[in-house]
């Protein structure tokens, strides 16, 4: 009997993609529908559910790239489809779509990626600099960085890697 695939959605910069090949995406965490967040969402079906998973790493890619200010300014997110096994649990926390991951993703997991657009490098770059302080709880720069969230990413097929990165690179 095969291990059931999950569907996880890892936060992720145009550097960490240039690695994926031949090493792999190396995360520690990563978002899925969880327990929690079916509990929290309980009038979601599957495709919101995704979608709120979705959009939590998009969120978390702006906080990698906070902490790499050489990467070029775009959000990116990687969707796996990877083993049950191969996630540990998130936080717990009601509402919670975080997982952990034992190991890097390699790319035969990839399903897709996804990426800003030229059009999103300004706003992003702007919610980059204050997504701590929105975190935090001000509303300017929670401001900021709705601006960039306005943005939808760009949907690429892992065999597109090779010309998303000379795009972005």
């Amino acid at each position: 009997m095969t291990d059931e695939l999950v569907r996880v959605y890892v936060p992720a910069t145009v550097p960490m993609l240039a690695r994926l090949r031949e090493q792999g995406l190396t995360a520690d965490q990563a978002h899925a529908v969880t327990p929690a967040l079916r509990e929290w969402y309980a009038e979601g079906d599957e495709e919101e559910l995704e979608y709120v998973a979705f959009t939590r790493a998009a969120q978390d890619a702006l906080l990698l790239l906070r902490a790499d200010p050489a990467a070029p300014r775009r959000r990116v997110v990687v969707s796996a489809d990877l083993p049950r096994a191969a996630l540990g649990r998130g936080d717990g926390e009601l509402g919670s779509s975080t997982v952990t991951l034992a190991e890097a993703v390699p790319v035969g997991a990839v399903a897709a990626i996804h990426v800003d657009g030229t059009d999103a490098v300004e706003e992003v770059a702007a919610a980059a600099d204050v997504v701590a302080e929105a975190a935090a709880g001000d509303p300017d720069a929670q401001f900021t960085v709705d601006g960039a969230e306005d943005h939808e990413l760009e949907w690429y097929d892992v065999s597109e890697l090779d010309l998303l990165l000379r795009a972005t690179g």
